[in-house]
This record gives C-alpha cells, sequence and structure tokens, in this order.
C-alpha cells in the first residue's frame, strides 16, 4: 500500500480526487493522510467525497474512512473497470467538472463505453469551468486518442446548485499518445461565450463579452464571443471563458464565474487580463492546462512536452502524483515540462453481455 500525504504541496483535494484515480488504473493501493490539512475545514467536503466513491464503483473496489470530515481513507482497487450509465450527484453545488476531470481517465480503460449524468456546481470559484473543459481540455486530450465528450444540458451554480453535465467516454483499444507542444505559434482566433442565467434585463452577457472583446482588441485581437442567455438554472448566475487557437494548434484559454458585488465588466476584464497573461509568457499551455494535462500525458506512449506560464503548487503536485502512483518520469525545465508516458494500456476485461 501506498502513503500518500494529503498536506504535501498544494494541500488540496486535487491530491485525494487524482490519487484515487490513478490508483484505480495503477490496481495499487493507497492511504491517504492529513486529507486538505491546509484548509480551513480539513478533511473530505461532499464533492470530494462523490469523487472517490465514483471511482471506486468504477472499478468495484474498497473504500476505508470515507464519510464527510475525514482525514485519512485507505482505497483498494478492484480487478477490473466497469462502464455502463451512470447519474452522479454531488448533492451540493460542489463541482462536476473536477468530478469529470477524475472519472475521464479511469473510463478510458473500461470494459465498455461510459455514460455520465453529473449533477451538482458547473461555474465557480477555484475549478474548471465547463466551458473550459469543453473548449481547451478536451480537444487537446482527444488529439491524443482519447473519445471523450462533454455537453451542459443546465448551468449550476454557487449555492444551489443543480447543473447537468452529460459525459461520455468510449474506451480506447491501445494506449493514449503523446502530445508535443513546443512551440506556440501565433493566434489565429479568439472565440468565446459569455452566459448569464436569469439575468437579461440586467444584459450580463453582453456587457462581459463587450468588456472583454475591448481590451482583446486593445492588443490587436479579433474576438467573437457568443452570448447565451439562459433561463433553465436554478438561480440567477453567470459565467465567461475565452479561448485562444494559434496556427500551431495550441489553445489556451481563461475563465470566471459570476459572484455577487462582482460585475459583469469586472468578469470580463480578468478573463481577457488572464488570457493576454498566459499569451505574453509564451507558454503553449494556459495555467489551467498546465497540471490538466499531466495525467494524460502520465498514461501516453511516448514523451509529451509543452511550455507553461509558470510553475504552480498544481503542476508540482501532479508531478509528484504522476511519478509516485505510475512510475512516470518527469522533467521541468525552464517553464518546460516533460513526462515520459507509461505507455498504459488497456487490461483485458470481461465481456460485460
Amino acid at each position: 500500500m501506498i502513503e500518500i500525504d494529503g498536506a504535501m504541496l498544494s494541500g488540496s483535494g486535487t491530491i485525494v480526487r487524482y490519487a484515487v484515480a490513478l490508483a484505480a488504473l495503477s490496481g495499487r493501493s493507497v492511504r491517504i493522510k492529513r486529507i486538505r490539512h491546509k484548509r480551513p475545514k480539513p478533511g473530505l467536503r461532499p464533492q470530494h467525497l462523490t469523487v472517490i466513491r465514483a471511482c471506486s464503483s468504477l472499478c468495484g473496489g474498497t473504500l476505508t474512512g470515507d464519510r464527510v470530515g475525514a482525514t485519512e481513507i485507505e482505497f483498494v482497487p478492484g480487478p477490473f473497470i466497469h462502464g455502463g450509465e451512470h447519474t452522479i450527484d454531488v448533492g451540493t453545488a460542489g463541482s462536476t467538472t473536477m468530478l469529470a476531470f477524475s472519472l475521464i481517465p479511469v473510463a478510458l480503460y473500461a470494459n465498455e463505453p461510459s455514460r455520465f449524468r453529473l449533477i451538482g456546481g458547473i461555474f465557480q470559484d477555484f475549478a474548471p469551468s465547463a466551458f473550459h473543459m469543453m473548449e481547451v481540455l478536451l480537444p487537446l486530450v482527444r488529439r491524443m486518442g482519447a473519445d471523450v465528450t462533454l455537453e451542459m444540458i443546465r448551468p449550476g451554480y454557487v449555492p444551489k446548485g443543480g447543473g447537468v453535465l452529460e459525459l461520455q467516454v468510449k474506451p480506447v483499444q491501445r494506449a493514449i499518445t503523446a502530445l508535443r507542444m513546443t512551440s506556440r505559434g501565433r493566434v489565429d482566433r479568439i472565440g468565446g461565450i459569455a452566459l448569464a442565467s436569469h439575468l437579461s434585463e440586467q444584459r450580463v452577457a453582453g456587457r462581459m463579452a463587450e468588456r472583454c472583446e475591448q481590451l482583446l482588441k486593445n492588443h490587436g485581437h479579433r474576438t467573437r464571443i457568443a452570448k447565451v442567455e439562459d433561463a433553465s438554472a436554478a438561480q440567477p448566475g453567470a459565467a465567461l471563458v475565452a479561448w485562444a487557437v494559434t496556427d500551431r494548434d495550441c489553445i489556451l484559454g481563461a475563465d470566471q464565474a459570476g459572484k455577487p458585488r462582482r460585475s459583469s465588466e469586472k468578469i470580463g476584464a480578468f478573463v481577457a487580463r488572464s488570457l493576454l497573461e498566459d499569451l505574453a509568457s509564451g507558454a503553449s499551455t494556459d495555467r489551467h492546462t498546465a497540471d490538466q494535462l499531466i495525467m494524460f500525458a502520465a498514461l501516453a506512449t511516448g514523451v509529451t512536452e509543452y511550455s507553461i506560464p509558470s510553475v504552480t503548487d498544481h503542476v508540482e503536485t501532479n508531478l509528484w502524483l504522476v511519478q509516485t502512483l505510475l512510475g512516470a518520469q518527469t522533467r521541468v525545465r525552464e517553464k518546460s515540462v516533460t513526462i515520459e508516458g507509461i505507455a498504459y494500456q488497456p487490461v483485458k476485461k470481461p465481456d460485460p453481455h
């Protein structure tokens, strides 16, 4: 059994989510201690609990200590990963995108296609938005050979949640392939989505988009942001994403969710500034994709290489986890990340029928 210190590096819930997902693939049991030790409310929150139970269920594993507030768990993975239809409700406004991110690498090696209906929060601070995942991360993962689609059925915001995502993952027949983005190239186009729920009278979507477009235009970028008015969410809310596509097929994005006393113009300015900062760094990935690609690169065949805006706690944490749980060789040198994948192959599984 591998012992993981949940207070290492970022000390975030990411450690427990990713450790359980990677253990389900590696077949190695893990004990995770001091979970979220540095946080104001240490231990597992409902959204973390939902993720680790879902991963355990997919592989027929056994969890010990899985309860809200727990600071230590043990996970023993089962022998096979099972696909099929799943409905998973976080039960709060906790992030469904973080749930999706943990499920994808596991479901890629299931015995049949998987379809997940995920219920909870979709747009909030400190978690990737569904739009960023759909427009930035997943196109890169599909380039590696993974067949993954994500659709937002209904938006969900803090504090009510109630958002719905539909995630579909087809199992791979062989190892996914490495991704090489050593040179970013020039920006070809910038797109975006401005979403507002129950806020059409205040022109929230339009104001977010206009501010973001203007700031990007001031730096020489023509931008087209689609404005989406929604009336299906459980409460008013808003979100904005913008992404840049380069002539060397790199994709960089930035996003922010709405929040009380956070004006539409502030959201537009934040997204524009974040994207401009990452573009100015010369990196081939944005600050979020920089750590999100690591798990997929570690499973791939070949050497993945890309540049990042900065070396964050999340980058260091994810590199440490894939080294510890998968044995992947990694290196960071002058903001260039190199990951030698383990060429993880699907385990031959019994026919589900």
